[in-house]
């Protein structure tokens, strides 16, 4: 009997230890990305730090493309059980913070946090890329978006509970613990070398990333468009709270609960991704995906319950289709040498529109109605969606990325 592809995945020696790890890496992350704001407001009295603390995790992935030049000269296993021991070490020092003098540290940490998953991020895409299956990658990536969403689904109510009742340094611990366990879950890893590349001087290692991205008609358009979306994202996410009060009526700890079902509605579309990327022009994947989102946004603006619990599932289904697909053909178009710099870059040009637009939508939000933003929000997305699978370099009239599987396959 034929096996479904997401067994195929997870029998898959090395995918099952990536997704082993993110699973117990991702539930000490999450229950830290919230304590850390917590921890910094409780510490400084100050708004304005912990919103700083979410953003020192970001900042690293402004030099993503540097990051990636050392994943491309390290051995991939070796990185990563290097940063994530380093990692242990590195939250277990936190314990001493007790004070606001001691605050930077806190901040020094989190950078660093920020850092290392860059790092690892384009490990892992070297790594999956040369082991697993071309035809699976699509698996792979929804199944580990699928168990980052899934912790984000639990570990933040354990982090709460936990900082309530021990304070911030338990929090760092248990964080600790989860970075020391994946570092055991990657020691398990088969050893791979990294690929030898041609020298090309320091400026070009740099950018070499960034030309690999910009030189391809498979992945400019599909990073172009993961970088408007998540620039719509994050001025979405910006506004959730006005939702929850001016829109819905709300205490503010209502958006918990529409984060939640957000974060559901990613666990679906995890599964779903590989069979969908099989079928579907990877561009027509990416754009229904898009203009789901787009519609979901310009819906929240709607003052209904109902309506703001349906719009956070189908972001949660729409909002991750352009990341899994773009990830996915950067690991299958991009040659081994220059993997780690071309996944950061990805990553990079993807991400930091949408901590931009966090901080600019802070802003906007005080001066532009809900009811006017979040409809404009929803139509440059769903302008995005069709520029995208219009596009004269798209791929509509090719095949699906890898032979269409069998029904038992899907």
């Amino acid at each position: 009997m034929a096996r479904s592809a997401t067994v195929r995945v997870l029998r898959d020696r090395t995918a099952g230890l990536f997704l082993a790890a993110v699973v117990v890496s991702g539930f000490g992350t999450s229950a830290m990305w919230l304590a850390a704001g917590v921890w910094v407001k409780s510490l400084t009295g100050s708004d304005s730090l912990a919103a700083l603390a979410v953003f020192a995790m970001w900042l690293p992935v402004l030099v993503g493309p540097a990051l990636g030049t050392i994943a491309d000269r390290i051995p991939g296993k070796k990185l990563l059980v290097g940063s994530n021991l380093v990692m242990a070490g590195l939250l277990t020092s936190l314990t001493t913070v007790d004070s606001a003098g001691r605050i930077w540290l806190l901040f020094a940490v989190l950078v660093l946090y920020g850092a290392s998953f860059v790092l690892m991020d384009a490990a892992e895409s070297a790594l999956v890329a040369g082991a697993v299956d071309t035809r699976l990658l699509g698996d792979f990536n929804g199944l580990r978006m699928m168990a980052g969403e899934g912790m984000k689904l639990l570990a933040p109510l354990a982090g709460a509970g936990l900082y309530a009742r021990f304070g911030g340094g338990a929090v760092a611990l248990l964080d600790a613990a989860s970075f020391a366990l994946a570092a055991g879950v990657c020691a398990l890893l088969p050893a791979r070398e990294p690929a030898a590349a041609a020298p090309v001087g320091r400026r070009g290692e740099l950018t070499a990333g960034v030309r690999q991205v910009w030189g391809s008609p498979v992945l400019r358009p599909l990073v172009l468009a993961g970088s408007v979306t998540m620039l719509c994202a994050g001025l979405n996410g910006a506004a959730v709270y006005a939702v929850v009060d001016d829109g819905l009526g709300h205490s503010p700890t209502y958006a918990g609960v529409l984060y939640a079902v957000q974060g559901a509605g990613s666990v679906v579309v995890g599964l779903l991704a590989g069979p969908l990327l099989r079928r579907l022009p990877e561009r027509v994947f990416t754009a229904a995906g898009i203009a789901l989102f787009a519609v979901a946004v310009g819906a929240r603006a709607l003052p209904y319950d109902a309506v703001a619990l349906v719009a956070s599932a189908a972001v949660g289904i729409g909002l991750p289709c352009v990341l899994i697909a773009a990830m996915t053909a950067v690991q299958r178009e991009t040659p081994e040498s220059v993997l780690g710099r071309t996944a950061a870059t990805a990553n990079t040009l993807m991400m930091v529109p949408n901590a931009v637009a966090l901080a600019l939508g802070a802003g906007l939000i005080a001066l532009v109605d809900i009811r006017v933003l979040l409809p404009l929000v929803g139509a440059a997305a769903l302008l995005t969606a069709t520029l995208l699978v219009t596009g004269r370099r798209g791929r509509l009239t090719d095949a699906p990325a890898g032979p269409a599987p069998s029904s038992a396959e899907a």
